[in-house]
């Protein structure tokens, strides 16, 4: 992928390493509805990856409010600084920060933040501030992402030259800084389905889960495990719902699909891609399962959806019925496909890898968990 030694990697912070779409969705609901207005998300775009104040001034603007931005600013400062305690590690960030650590390999955090903010976010996820040599905060440069400053005094501080450093991104502005200030960069994009925003950057993967170091020059990761993932573990259920009739008309694969009502911020957090675990019917047992999130861009859904894949023959459908499912791996990310031949052949496969890893003992002793055989009280 590149020539250049890499000996250093900087990081974003906010939508790269921690998922804090929601919390902005959520505050902004909040204190748009006090001036009588519905946040809508269509400004999500334009404010992504801008310093706090640009974004503040762009909502202000946009919806007319009858206030400066520096009294917008302190309407919602407070109820952002409630949530930070509530902000999740996005999938991979942990893992990517301890590797890195534990291999030796200098890490900096660049982000449009305010240094304070920055200091309060990581305070909530153990072990992060003291992994960081580095830490810069938008309020300690002159100006912020896109402008290259903040990575050129990352790496005037590692003291290393700014060609050596990866940069790892989620938006289109810390792209352009990246580039500007002559670094690699990767972009995991915080924006779905839009590829042409992030066409500046060297590589465009869909999560830190399918982040490949090697090809920087950096450590690999040595935690897959015959092709796949290992997960902390995760629960979803609910009843099975007719889906689009693709599964089994199309593709001769009957998924068991769930409603993702409910299911928005989960679906928020993990990356579109193929996953595996157990599922289990309470009526019926406790069976392999492979499953799809995401937006299956063969069929070019309009919407993230869920879409497990029993492995076993069952005689009839059992739409109606609770699932509850266990899910303890990740396979691979989603891709799109040029036939529906490719897709269907890529979807067994995915089943072969995930009949294989649920036998080995370390998944195969999930199938015991009470989760999975209890009806839903």
């Amino acid at each position: 992928m590149t020539t250049k030694p890499i000996s250093c990697v900087i990081l974003d912070l906010d939508g790269t390493l921690l998922n804090t779409d929601g919390v902005v969705d959520k505050v902004l609901k909040i204190v748009l509805s006090e001036y009588g207005k519905e946040w809508d998300g269509r400004e999500a775009l334009k404010i992504l990856g801008k310093t706090p104040f640009e974004s503040a001034a762009d909502v202000v603007q946009d919806y007319g409010l009858p206030c400066s931005t520096t009294e917008f600013i302190s309407q919602i400062s407070p109820l952002f600084s409630h949530q930070w305690c509530n902000i999740k590690a996005l999938p991979g960030a942990n893992r990517l920060i301890k590797h890195l650590k534990s291999h030796g390999v200098p890490m900096a955090l660049a982000s449009n933040s305010p240094r304070e903010s920055i200091e309060a976010k990581l305070s909530y996820h153990d072990g992060w501030k003291n992994s960081f040599s580095v830490i810069i905060g938008g309020d300690e440069v002159r100006t912020g992402k896109p402008s290259p400053e903040m990575f050129l005094e990352a790496a005037r501080r590692l003291n290393v030259e700014p060609s050596s450093c990866l940069v790892i991104e989620d938006s289109p502005p810390g792209v352009t800084a990246g580039k500007a200030a002559k670094m690699e960069v990767v972009v995991v994009p915080s924006l779905p389905k839009q590829p042409h925003l992030y066409t500046a950057a060297d590589e465009v993967i869909s999560s830190l889960l399918d982040l490949q170091l090697e090809k920087w020059g950096l450590p690999p990761f040595e935690d897959w495990v015959e092709g796949t993932l290992p997960l902390d573990r995760w629960y979803i259920g609910g009843p099975v719902v007719k889906g689009f009739g693709r599964g089994s008309k199309v593709l001769g694969i009957p998924t068991a699909n769930l409603s993702t009502e409910g299911y928005s911020d989960l679906l928020a957090e993990y990356p579109a891609g193929v996953y595996f675990g157990w599922a289990g019917l309470p009526a019926r047992g406790v069976f392999k399962m492979v499953m799809s999130i995401g937006w299956n861009p063969y069929f070019n859904n309009q919407e993230k959806t869920i879409e497990p894949w029993l492995l076993h023959d069952f005689n009839e459908d059992f739409y109606g019925e609770e699932l509850r499912l266990l899910i303890v791996g990740y396979i691979r990310p989603e891709a799109n496909f040029p036939t529906l031949e490719s897709l269907i052949a890529k979807i067994h496969e995915d089943r072969k890898v995930a009949e294989r890893a649920l036998d080995i003992p370390m998944y195969s002793s999930y199938k015991n968990d009470s989760y999975l055989r209890s009806s839903q009280e």
